[in-house]
């Protein structure tokens, strides 16, 4: 026998008062439902009703408010999907990737070129479920990772990441500076502290969805390179054959390059980026308490995965033709050597025009604005997270001092690091290599992370993200091991 809908008071007064609130002259005033017992049931807001709150209060992409809520055409529809996919990938090909695959370029030739398609895929599922985990769980990459092994080994990987971003972070401003002195004459050192204090200030000061919005417009800058490979006149029967039939290494210098190729595209500094915008994008939609932001909807998740493959795809075919300009142009001339990112610009000015060398110059400053936030927020995200700290871009610098605080002292250090004589375009190629070894033991944690049904609430990786991810890890495994062996 189910119990009656109202709870009423016992004994004669009780059924006295109850029968005159219901059948007396008060019932219009008071409704049923006040005596029934209360039930707290929460409700996560649709997708829909999140994005559409978003569109009110902020736009989207650079849109206005009133654009963004017109009925939607397919091309306004596909901006407004691309979010924290687009800028990863667009921040993958830093100033350290120019350096690397400019390096990789003028060495190898053509003969890397193969690489592009499969990188493509393999950092596609990497950094999909890295999202997933951000996006399923409410928690950064850092704080998931914490709940499957124990905080000293995360301090550990947080300090190690650190340093690796502070070097690139460093070697980035160098790329910058040096870029900026050769179209103005003015000294290198000059730009690096403008654009130091520049980035930080920006980052520190704007909100993430003002960060994110100046990103996705920053990102057109890697289009410069494309258009530089037209301007070298390749040789696309050959291009096409280097691309589609792969040449397997065949020495040291080659695999050292093919390690640099994977630890550049597949980066542990985009694991933690791509995982805490994912928490930044719920935080910007008014899911503010974890609760709201476990679980995603199934049309969520398809619109990350057509952001993060997007994303991925723009930064290999960024790759693919930065190598094929190095190639076309450096490699063909026997310029082998690289030294300085001022030594690739000039010798593209008399190879390939004086429109290739400003477009490879001006594309060094553009996409080092976009991807120097991205390295310097990631290591203080994974500190953030591994001593559950309050973090993010959205918080307030009085609401998140020690985030923003690793966020400064990475910035400070990285400024530093160009005062000392340092090559800067060997360091960003080491770090490359660097970031290949270490790669694959994080990918093990986010394997273990996004196979875990209780931490990913019943919404687990599937079996073919993770057999690609376990692929991607054991070939990384391998090219680490075979450049030392070789």
């Amino acid at each position: 026998m189910s119990r009656p809908a109202l709870t009423r008071p016992r004994g004669d007064f009780g059924r006295s008062c109850t029968a005159l609130i219901l059948h007396g002259p008060l019932r219009p005033r008071i409704p049923l439902s006040y005596f029934e017992a209360p039930r707290y049931t929460y409700k996560a807001p649709t997708h829909e009703t999140c994005w559409t709150k978003l569109i009110r209060s902020k736009g989207v992409c650079g849109m206005s408010k009133e654009t963004a809520l017109r009925k939607p055409n397919l091309v306004r529809r596909f901006f407004s999907l691309l979010g924290p996919g687009l800028i990863t990938g667009a921040a993958d090909d830093d100033p350290s990737g120019i350096a690397t695959y400019s390096i990789v370029g003028a060495q190898m030739g053509t003969a890397m070129l193969w690489t592009a398609f499969i990188t493509w895929p393999f950092m596609g599922c990497v950094q999909f479920m890295c999202a997933r985990i951000g996006m399923v769980t409410g928690m950064g990459l850092g704080d998931a990772l914490r709940r499957k092994g124990p905080r000293w080994l995360m301090f550990f990987g947080a300090l190690a990441l650190l340093a690796a971003n502070t070097i690139n972070v460093g070697a980035d401003l160098s790329g910058m500076a040096d870029a900026a002195e050769m179209l103005s004459g003015i000294n290198s050192h000059v730009y690096v502290v403008i654009f130091g204090i520049a980035i930080t200030y920006a980052t520190v000061r704007f909100r993430y969805h003002q960060i994110a919005t100046i990103m996705k417009w920053l990102a057109a800058v890697l289009f410069a390179y494309v258009i530089t490979a037209f301007i070298a006149g390749p040789d696309w029967g050959r291009v096409l054959r280097d691309t589609f039939v792969p040449s397997w290494p065949k020495n040291h210098a080659a695999w050292e390059n093919l390690v640099a190729i994977l630890g550049t595209t597949i980066s542990p500094y985009l694991f933690f980026w791509q995982a805490s915008q994912e928490v930044e994008e719920q935080k910007a939609m008014g899911r503010r308490l974890l609760v709201q932001q476990e679980g995603a909807s199934k049309r969520e998740i398809i619109d990350r995965k057509f952001d993060v493959g997007t994303g991925t795809f723009f930064s290999n075919f960024v790759m693919y033709f930065i190598i094929l300009t190095t190639a076309l142009t450096l490699h063909r001339h026997g310029i082998t050597n690289i030294e300085t990112s001022n030594q690739v610009a000039e010798a593209l000015r008399p190879l390939a025009g004086t429109l290739a060398y400003l477009l490879y110059t001006v594309g060094i400053i553009g996409v080092g604005f976009l991807a120097i936030p991205t390295l310097a927020g990631s290591a203080a995200y994974a500190f953030a997270e591994t001593f559950s700290w309050k973090e993010g871009l959205d918080e307030p610098f009085r609401g998140a001092r020690p985030f923003y605080a690793m966020l400064i002292i990475s910035m400070l250090l990285g400024v530093a690091m160009d005062f000392l004589d340092v090559d800067p375009v060997k360091a960003l190629f080491w770090t490359a290599v660097i970031n290949g070894v270490l790669a694959p033991f994080l990918l093990v944690g986010v394997l273990m992370a996004a196979s875990d049904r209780k931490l990913m609430q019943g919404q687990p990786s599937s079996w073919l993200s993770r057999i690609a991810v376990g692929v991607i890890t054991l070939v990384m495994f391998g090219a680490a091991a075979a450049m030392f062996i070789l």
